[in-house]
């Protein structure tokens, strides 16, 4: 195997240094804001942005990011790249532990990925590690596990293999489904083996508690090799569905930061906290799934009439204050290897404007006053998506629509969801796992049903996202997949509404938060002062 030297990377003196540990000038309790309680701290059955959060800080993948949201070393303190960039080989560090003391090795990684990958695991989130070589044939259980492009030829080394080059393989290993689980737990507890006393974790932190809506308390990990030099010592990570009582308890004092804002309340907040909002980009969307399962939504002609009606202008600016961008593609601007993306027709006109071609649609598809439409709209419960679901049905409601709610926690919402629940129309939202647009277009890929609830299917969709798989030259590559987006605009299995901006509240006592496009915060780079 030829190695690229110039791509070989070590973890040194020019990653930031850890804060110093705490003393008598600091905190070491953090109570942390989450958006939710997670539905598992299991990486391999994980998708959530809450979850991704935790698990940030209590594992450790090969490549992790810094408070900066930079790619740095992780379990792994270098690497190096072949020359035709389809082999990865990875050196792990010699004081690697796992928080019982064991020491991390290189099958760890490889069981790791073998095991997301297994059809038995049925991880909902798989296919995004489908550029491994024979990845989506060892999904689908038409290959071994062993045929996984991942081995591990001594202890200390992790080599990976792809079938086709992709220019985010780095950013992508730093993502919460390649982290490494503890085997002999997991073989000892089984799905229990996420529990308070059985979890063993790699990472800066381990779990200690957890009280369902109450909070999820870790604490420093004494067997990593930073345990010295964290100055938070405890984490307590406590749900905030309901985010205006959680801007309540973080004026009482109860909760140290915030990792979301009731968008409609944001001038006032700003005139209350000052500087401790903090608004910065973020690469996400938030979307209607529709059901192209089930009649009338599997006919485009009701789709594109939803999407026509719907006014991105007001739920940016009246709904989500300043948090939030109207999106008129699925892809949010700014992503690396891409160019403008395309976007659906109305950015330039009023919804008002659009009702006729509306009417029209559904007149077509065989709607109208004596046929109305009904329709069932599902949410995740917070304050922000409540008035969503308000806004978007008055906008349907000019068309003559009916609309009715099913409103559930997070967990329970996106459980339902990725398990193949009946559903019309659902709230859907996206962050990105690395800087690419096929990070937000696999979404829609035939197969993908854990993340793709409305089952949607298009042979030329999956054909250009085949075509640009293979493709090694990115401007070509960045042409096949703009193709892809077009046609899910045109077919509109999801309907973009809006795209995120990062919005939290992090008092000048938190020291060592820095926004970044990852929404990456990780607890052991914080400290907080009294």
């Amino acid at each position: 195997m030829a190695l690229d030297r110039r791509r070989l990377l070590a973890g040194a003196a020019c990653w930031p240094a850890l804060p110093r540990a705490a003393g008598a000038a600091s905190t070491t309790l953090y109570r942390r804001g989450n958006d939710a309680d997670p539905e598992t701290l299991d990486p391999h059955k994980s998708s959530t942005v809450a979850e991704a959060h935790l698990l940030r800080d209590l594992y450790e993948g090969l490549l992790t990011y810094d408070n900066l949201g930079r790619i740095v070393p992780g379990a792994a303190e270098r690497w190096a790249v072949s020359e035709d960039r389809l082999t990865y080989t990875f050196r792990l560090r010699a004081d690697g532990r796992w928080s019982n003391g064991d020491p991390v090795v290189a099958e760890d990684f490889v069981f790791a990925l073998r095991r997301i990958l297994s059809p038995a695991t049925g991880a909902k989130y798989a296919e995004v590690l489908y550029p491994l070589l024979e990845a989506p044939a060892v999904n689908r259980g038409e290959k071994p596990v062993e045929a996984l492009g991942v081995a591990a030829p001594d202890p200390a080394t992790v080599v990976v293999r792809l079938g086709e080059p992709v220019p985010y393989l780095l950013e992508l290993l730093t993502h919460q489904t390649t982290l490494p689980v503890h085997r002999p737990s997991l073989a000892r507890y089984g799905d229990a083996f996420t529990r308070p006393g059985n979890l063993v974790s790699n990472g800066p932190y381990a779990l200690r508690d957890m009280v369902p809506n109450d909070r999820i308390t870790l604490v420093a990990n004494p067997h990593h090799r930073d345990a010295g030099a964290l100055a938070i010592r405890e984490v307590a990570f406590i749900p905030t569905p309901d985010l205006g009582a959680a801007v309540r308890r973080y004026a009482a004092g109860e909760i140290d930061s915030l990792s979301d804002l009731p968008g409609d309340q944001m001038a006032s907040l700003k005139r209350r906290f000052g500087d401790a909002v903090k608004l910065g980009p973020a690469l996400g969307v938030l979307s209607i799934a529709v059901n192209t399962r089930k009649k009338p939504f599997d006919d485009p002609r009701v789709r594109r009439a939803l999407a026509l009606v719907i006014d991105r202008e007001f739920l940016a600016e009246a709904v989500w204050g300043e948090t939030m961008a109207p999106a008129y593609s699925l892809c949010p601007p700014g992503l690396d290897h891409y160019r403008t993306p395309p976007e659906l027709p109305g950015r330039e006109t009023l919804p008002i404007d659009r009702e006729e071609e509306a009417r029209r649609l559904l007149a077509e598809a065989g709607f109208g006053e004596r046929n109305p439409l009904d329709l069932e709209y599902r949410f995740n419960v917070t304050d922000n998506n409540r008035n969503t679901a308000v806004a978007l049905a008055d906008f349907w409601r000019g068309l003559g629509i009916r609309t009715r709610f099913t409103a559930t926690d997070a967990k329970t919402h996106f459980a339902y969801l990725r398990d193949g629940g009946d559903f019309d129309l659902a709230r859907i939202s996206w962050y990105a796992d690395y800087s690419d647009p096929q990070n937000f277009l696999f979404l829609l890929r035939t197969g993908n049903d854990g993340l793709n609830p409305g089952r949607w299917s298009n042979a030329d969709y999956d054909r250009l996202l085949a075509e640009g798989a293979a493709e090694r030259d990115v401007g070509r590559r960045a042409d096949l997949l703009f193709a892809a987006e077009r046609i899910a605009l045109a077919e509109l299995p999801w309907i973009p509404l809006l795209h995120y901006r990062s919005k939290a509240l992090i008092p000048a006592r938190l020291h060592g938060f820095h926004q970044n496009l990852r929404n990456a915060a990780p607890t052991r780079y914080l400290s907080l002062t009294p």
